[in-house]
């Protein structure tokens, strides 16, 4: 997909790109990093980027994520895109968990904002921060330990994880879907159900699509490639169509959508006949010889 020149997102943006973002500071930290040597030690070297993402721009950056400009403007850039503000609407993700959870994956974590939210929040889990993109990483471990932070970062595809079934009580994923086709969005879904434990939480922050239906200039000005065919579907549904149950979908900051799902105690197979409403089997107990999740309703 060829992205046109002069976007909207470009109007808006670059007449007052510089009374937003210092940038100055932008530049001194794109030339104190040493990308490549960190990019090494980060990058999985047989990691072949999918089309869908190494050939398309996002928020109006040529060539995407996949590289410093994007890493270092990623921030400044969505501060302004996520209105009231940008904590607080990452915060009604956090909001939305219901457990403790011991072991949490974040995907497509970008520059880490909302994982560092999750290490603070649970400061005794496991935290892991997954991308596709080097650049991104490089400046989420940054951030990480400036604010002494232990973070473990992964390089990887959000579809297709190295990890094992069942090894993650929270998965996250915040920002993402809108920046995806939707094929690979509902990959994306089965793939966190495979990874987490039985009763484990799936909580995912995005654009509203109802809105961004009823509103396509949005869709203009954000300049995102998949963002019609993410505004044209239901993460609600797709959720349901991956096997989660207790599916609840929640307008959020009218620009915003939360939604949070669990996996059930009862088959994949019949799982999948979840309807959006439904109430939340038990999730503490042992079933069918599987031990409990490693997680615990709050007092």
């Amino acid at each position: 997909m060829t992205v046109r020149k002069d976007t909207l997102f470009e109007q808006f943006f670059t007449p007052v790109r510089g009374w937003l973002v210092d940038e100055q500071a932008i530049r001194q930290q794109r030339d104190r990093i040493d990308w490549q040597a960190e990019c090494d030690r980060i990058q999985q070297p047989d990691l072949q980027y999918p089309h869908y993402y190494h050939s398309q721009n996002f928020h109006g950056i040529e060539g995407g994520y996949l590289s410093p400009t994007a890493a270092v403007y990623y921030d400044p850039i969505t501060q302004y895109a996520l209105p009231p503000n940008e904590t607080l609407v990452r915060q009604g993700l956090i909001d939305l968990i219901v457990g403790q959870p011991r072991r949490i994956l974040d995907l497509g974590c970008g520059t880490g904002t909302t994982t560092l939210m999750l290490k603070r929040a649970f400061p005794a889990a496991e935290v892991i921060g997954l991308d596709l993109s080097p650049y991104m990483l490089v400046v989420a471990g940054e951030k990480a330990r400036n604010a002494g932070l232990e973070i473990r970062w992964q390089h990887g595809q959000a579809e297709a994880t190295p990890f094992s079934n069942t090894s993650f009580d929270l998965v996250t994923i915040s920002l993402l879907f809108h920046e995806t086709p939707p094929k690979i969005a509902q990959a994306i879904l089965q793939e966190s159900h495979r990874l987490l434990t039985v009763g484990g939480e799936i909580v995912i922050l995005d654009g509203n699509q109802q809105t961004l239906r009823q509103l396509t200039w949005l869709q203009e000005i954000f300049e995102e490639p998949y963002i019609g065919e993410y505004a044209a579907e239901s993460v609600a549904a797709w959720l349901g169509a991956a096997g989660f149950g207790a599916v609840q979908a929640q307008d959020w900051w009218w620009l915003h959508q939360l939604i949070h799902g669990t996996k059930p105690l009862i088959s994949p197979d019949t799982s999948r006949q979840a309807v959006a409403g439904q109430t939340a089997p038990e999730t503490n107990a042992a079933v069918d010889g599987m031990p409990a999740p490693a997680f615990s309703s709050p007092a």
